[in-house]
């Protein structure tokens, strides 16, 4: 008898287990939510979004035309980040400016050559007009500016006869990411939110599903266990998030151009360790809600909105205040970004990934748990 029971609780888990895959191909909303917003979301995040600036609009004015000046706005007007054009006068370039079709303008003032080539008048000055209700952007036009200022200012000096060469130069290098593109961290990041919404979305559903169509009642008359019936809902799930994973990491590497520098292995062992608190929060919830629409609320909010916003994704965590960076020590989704990003663009940190898959474990075991624990047995 005792060795029949381990496997009849297997028979069990399995029997329960392909009836939940079939239900998740043949309920509509299953197949949108795994389908159309994963390919959605990677979209959006690898050709919709970027944090890059590119082609930035921006106006020159030239108070005087001089060849100095000349010389100085065809530096801007040929710089590959900016897409610049002249305006007559300072009075369009503000029109302009505040109808949205400039990020900002520069002034070349009328005495500008006078007091780049005379000594002792102070020195020559332009003025960068930005839209501060862009604050991001603002920053991007002045410091671009600054650096086309600063490159022609060499080649004038150079040019003169002067000495053009600094005391001391800084040469940056960027590691992990050479080019600095945005969009090797937000696909990495894109894949956390889709795996949220496949491990915590659709398994908020599963158990609601079940009490609104009241076909729990047949399964607790059967002698299957609140644990039994908890695995039996993980295991499709499960599978389905790790080939979506797998969907989501070649759509980056081949689809999107990010680098891949890590082994599967580590991805694998970053997925499973992601999708036990992620689906543990998702039962969790759909034991708690016995209505879909309230676990589908609650599934957003607890799950899809801190991933975007409290994990690293979108917004720095060390610029966030103390007590929000303490709730961001809860959010699995944190761990996950920071761990795919260090995987895709720098390898196998194990330094980086041990602690954060333990993390992940320990979220998902507290997940787990309570979710068990809300299961009922019985029908009360």
């Amino acid at each position: 008898m005792n060795a029949a029971r381990p496997h009849g609780a297997f028979s069990r888990i399995a029997a329960l287990a392909r009836k939940e895959s079939k239900q998740i191909w043949r309920d509509p909303s299953s197949a949108v939510i795994v389908l159309f917003l994963p390919l959605f979301l990677l979209f959006l995040f690898g050709y919709g979004i970027s944090l890059d600036a590119a082609s930035v609009r921006i106006g020159i004015v030239i108070e005087e035309r001089e060849p100095d000046a000349e010389s100085l706005a065809n530096a801007y007007l040929t710089a590959p980040d900016f897409a610049a054009r002249i305006y007559e006068s300072q009075a369009l370039a503000e029109v302009a400016l505040q109808a949205n079709r400039l990020r900002g303008f520069l002034v070349i003032p009328s005495d500008f050559s006078q007091r780049l080539r005379a000594r002792g008048s102070g020195p020559a000055q332009i003025y960068i007009i930005t839209d501060g209700s862009q604050p991001n952007t603002a920053e991007i036009v002045a410091n671009y500016s600054q650096g086309v200022l600063g490159a022609w200012t060499t080649q004038f000096a150079r040019d003169q006869g002067l000495s053009a060469e600094p005391a001391l130069t800084i040469e940056p290098r960027f590691w992990f990411n050479e080019d600095l593109r945005t969009r090797y961290n937000l696909v990495p990041g894109s894949i956390a939110l889709v795996m949220t919404i496949i491990g915590t979305l659709l398994t908020a559903l599963v158990m609601a599903r079940e009490w609104e169509r009241g076909t729990l009642e047949a399964v607790f008359a059967t002698p299957v266990t609140s644990l039994e019936l908890l695995a039996s809902k993980l295991i499709p799930y499960f599978l389905l998030a790790l080939a979506t994973m797998a969907a989501c990491v070649l759509a980056a590497v081949f689809l999107f151009g990010v680098p891949f520098r890590g082994s599967f292995l580590a991805i694998l062992a970053l997925t499973a360790a992601f999708l036990a608190p992620a689906l543990g929060q998702g039962l969790l919830i759909s034991s708690a809600a016995k209505n879909q629409f309230v676990a589908s609320q609650l599934a957003l909010f607890s799950g899809f909105l801190p991933a975007m916003l409290l994990s690293g994704f979108m917004f720095e965590i060390d610029s966030m205040p103390a007590p929000i960076q303490a709730i961001t020590t809860i959010v699995p989704a944190r761990y996950f970004v920071s761990g795919l990003q260090t995987v895709f663009l720098a390898g196998d940190v194990w330094s980086v990934l041990l602690p954060a898959i333990a993390k992940m474990l320990g979220l998902g075991a507290v997940m787990l748990f309570f979710a068990w624990r809300l299961t009922p047995k019985r029908i009360a």
